[in-house]
């Protein structure tokens, strides 16, 4: 007996020997593996990085920037399905264990051995996976096991089993650069996690462990033997219906990958504007990362068309000097054409432009095979599009189909309407740009800054540097009526040399006809551009005065107070100068041109608004009969109002008599002022109606006459036509606004006279402010007009660069 109770005495501190070593070995594995543990603490303030998202003004989605697709979506806001669907893959104990779940560690080793040692599942729970995911590494070894197993235990005792699975729904990789539910649902399916069916959510549940091996393309077998998996463990769990499975099994994956891209709606220059402007303000990481909500100010339909009116006017001038060849050519021989031609790079914002090979041409026809589509996975499609072009088709070029293309050819082509035959395109050499804005706000509605933004990323718009030429003539005159002419003053059109000084040539502008015509009032001067007059004001005004006018519109930050200048001669900006002509429509108020109207930060907090206008009565609790609340207008105004419609008024007579007649066209209210730039290598249209301010450019990126005759008339004020006519097809003829105290008198248009009573013809009605009027007789010109005058003021001037025709 004693023997007995010795042996077990004998055992029990063996027992307690080991224990206690067992013990301290567990004390010191767990000091070594956790003494150097990241915090676990901070997935209390953790924020992921989220997509910044661009929408219209309409509400619909322009572009996304991201570095990981991700949209956070709270655990309170994620449907009972889709929990569902992720704990029966991943962890279905996940509200009954503490971190680690050993049963679920024994049935992945029984299932793993069961399939013969392929890995079919996994023992890490939910919140291991939150711990490797957010605060440790992916290598594969056991000391990271131990340690993550340690932080799981450390993140279950400090947050609540709601916040974890929210903080692993919105992390975790779902395969094609999707992170988190709500964007892969959102990019697999077009759906919200609200819309999704078991089917559907079963494939995203089934993709955690290895996005890859469950393709939806690449692996379409492996992925619905997943995904069938997935449903199998949704029944056993008792979360759906042996009956709704089953249904569910026979779904096919129906993955549609999502492409957000501006070239839906040609909005390529707009989008990257915006991206550029939100860049500067916050940086990239915010950009990137930030899960910013932009709402752009871009209005889709005129956006399209901008773009048609821009890319016709590029493609007339294009045409017109001609057809250069094929874009580059294709064997055909040996080689189906359809593969070969796939392979060729093609711009995907030129539609309904596309890319086709000319496969035969005989008997006055060219057979063509058009560039076929690929699907989701990047693999082209089995179909092929044909198609002909006729003498129709290339009537353009001046030349018959055999003499235009050969076999191989690789050119582009467009549908023409009403017939199965397509036209024979090339892209222009010419660029150009056009913006349309609200002259109120500044909200820029369009921006298309060139042909294609696949083709070159430059924007014309905003970043080409452009001499405006004769469209810069109106801040001259603008500055001539705020300081006391009327448009009824006459300026004379004659010769004027300005002396350089000894051993330099005298400057002489001319008029674009090289004639002069004597006396004239200054709303002739701009109706039909004259540049003698322009000078020969300027020089009366004050080169300093109409520097700090064109300070104040915007046009130019610093102008040198030089006579050329009056003509143009300076760099400005589409935008800038579509900005400076709205200050016209709207009373001279100066406004900021944006491309965002306001900007919400990944809490729906407001951070930016354009419109910053203060409302007084808005945030009263009642009304007290004192009238409704309203809006206070900060904006600098910049020029008189009355000066303001005066301009208005005279730009409208270039429409109905000047250098823009072709604008008349348009059947509404409009004004504008063309520009054409020395040697036609710029030309301009800048102009409005009361409600919509619109710049057109016209150009080559390296600048080269466009023409010895070219003319703004000719090029530019047709695209701002076209433009208005879509633009304004449906608005009412809604006429200038005129404001309180202007005089609307009858003259003589040619002289500027007050108009008799019996006096019809050659009658307008002309704007004059308060204590003015026309002038009651006329002095004609001399009958011999002096050849030339010396401004001893402009002498004084230095340099003089080059300025405006037209």
């Amino acid at each position: 007996m004693r023997f007995v109770l010795r042996f077990f005495g004998f055992l029990f501190s063996v027992g307690a020997i080991f224990f206690l070593i067992g013990a301290a070995g567990l004390a010191y594995g767990y000091w070594f593996f956790s003494k150097d543990l990241p915090d676990h603490a901070q997935l209390a303030n953790y924020e992921p990085p989220v997509m910044t998202r661009v929408h219209a003004a309409d509400g619909s989605l322009i572009a996304e920037y991201a570095r990981e697709r991700r949209l956070y979506v709270p655990i309170q806001a994620v449907p009972k399905l889709v929990i569902a669907g992720f704990l029966s893959a991943e962890d279905k104990n996940f509200y009954k264990h503490a971190g680690i779940d050993p049963e679920g560690v024994v049935r992945a080793i029984l299932a793993n051995v069961r399939s013969g040692g392929k890995r079919e599942q996994g023992a890490s729970t939910i919140t291991q996976q939150v711990a490797k995911n957010f605060l440790l590494t992916n290598e594969r070894t056991y000391e990271r096991k131990v340690r993550e197993a340690l932080l799981a235990l450390k993140i279950e005792s400090t947050f609540p089993k709601d916040k974890i699975l929210e903080l692993y729904l919105n992390e975790i990789y779902l395969g094609l650069g999707n992170y988190g539910i709500a964007a892969a649902a959102l990019n697999y399916f077009g759906k919200s996690v609200h819309e999704l069916g078991i089917a559907e959510v079963a494939y995203l549940a089934a993709l955690p462990k290895a996005p890859n091996n469950y393709h939806p393309f690449r692996q379409r077998q492996a992925a619905l033997e997943r995904r069938n998996w997935v449903i199998d463990r949704m029944v056993d769990n008792g979360y759906i219906t042996r009956e709704a499975a089953d249904a569910a099994k026979k779904e096919p994956l129906n993955v549609n990958p999502r492409v957000v891209s501006p070239n839906s709606i040609a909005s390529g220059y707009f989008a990257e504007g915006v991206r550029r402007d939100i860049a500067e303000r916050y940086g990239e990481e915010k950009l990137y990362e930030g899960g910013l909500v932009i709402r752009a100010t871009l209005d889709p339909q005129m956006q399209a068309m901008a773009r048609k009116a821009l890319v016709d006017g590029l493609v007339r001038f294009d045409q017109a000097r001609g057809w250069r060849g094929a874009q580059q050519k294709i064997d055909l021989a040996g080689r189906e054409w359809g593969l070969a031609l796939a392979e060729v790079p093609s711009l995907g914002d030129v539609q309904p432009w596309r890319m086709a090979v000319v496969l035969e041409v005989s008997g006055g026809r060219a057979r063509i095979g058009l560039q076929p589509k690929k699907d989701a996975a990047g693999r082209v499609v089995q179909e092929r599009e044909a198609g002909v072009i006729t003498a129709e088709g290339v009537k353009w070029t001046r030349r018959s189909v055999d003499k235009a293309l050969s076999p191989g050819d690789v050119v582009y082509v467009d549908p023409i309407e009403g017939r199965d035959e397509y036209r024979l395109r090339q892209i222009p050499e010419i660029s150009g740009a056009i913006v349309a804005m609200d002259p109120y706000t500044g909200r820029v509605m369009a921006m298309v800054g060139g042909f294609s933004f696949d083709q070159s990323e430059f924007n014309r718009a905003n970043q080409a540097m452009r001499q405006p030429g004769s469209s810069f003539k109106p801040i001259v005159y603008a500055t001539a009526l705020d300081k006391g002419y009327t448009p009824s003053s006459q300026i004379l059109d004659a010769p004027f040399v300005l002396d350089m000084g000894p051993g330099q040539a005298a400057w002489a502008p001319s008029n674009y006809d090289g004639k002069s015509s004597g006396l004239r009032t200054l709303r002739y001067g701009i109706e039909h551009s004259k540049n003698l007059m322009t000078v020969r004001l300027a020089n009366e005004v004050g080169m300093p005065a109409i520097s700090e006018y064109a300070r104040r519109f915007g046009v130019y930050d610093d102008m040198l107070p030089l006579l050329s200048m009056s003509l143009g001669a300076g760099e400005t900006t589409v935008m800038r100068m579509t900005a400076a002509y709205s200050m016209f429509a709207n009373g001279g108020r100066r406004i900021k041109p944006t491309l965002i109207d306001r900007i919400q930060d990944r809490t729906g907090r407001t951070i930016y608004r354009h419109d910053d206008r203060k409302c007084e009565g808005c945030d009263s609790d009642r009304w007290d009969g004192n009238g409704p609340p309203k809006l206070v207008d900060n904006r600098e105004q910049v020029l008189d109002p009355l000066t303001a419609y005066q301009m208005t008024s005279i730009l409208e007579g270039v429409v109905q008599r000047g250098t823009a007649q072709t604008v008349k066209a348009v059947g509404k209210p409009l004004a504008g002022k063309t520009g054409t730039t020395n040697d036609a290598k710029d030309v301009w249209f800048v102009g409005f109606s009361p409600d919509l301010a619109v710049g057109v450019f016209i150009g080559y990126d390296k600048p080269q006459s466009l023409g010895n005759a070219a003319t703004a008339g000719q090029y530019a004020a047709p695209v701002f036509r076209d433009f208005m006519q879509m633009a304004l097809k449906d608005k009412p003829a809604t006429p200038f606004r005129v404001p309180p105290g202007i005089k609307l008198i009858r003259v003589n248009a040619s002289t500027g006279t007050r108009a008799g009573s019996g006096e019809s013809g050659g009658v307008i009605v002309e704007a004059f402010k308060p204590g003015t009027g026309p002038p009651e007789s006329y002095v004609p010109p001399e009958a011999e007009i002096p050849q030339a005058e010396i401004s001893p003021e402009a002498q004084r001037a230095v340099g003089v660069g080059i300025g405006g025709l037209y």
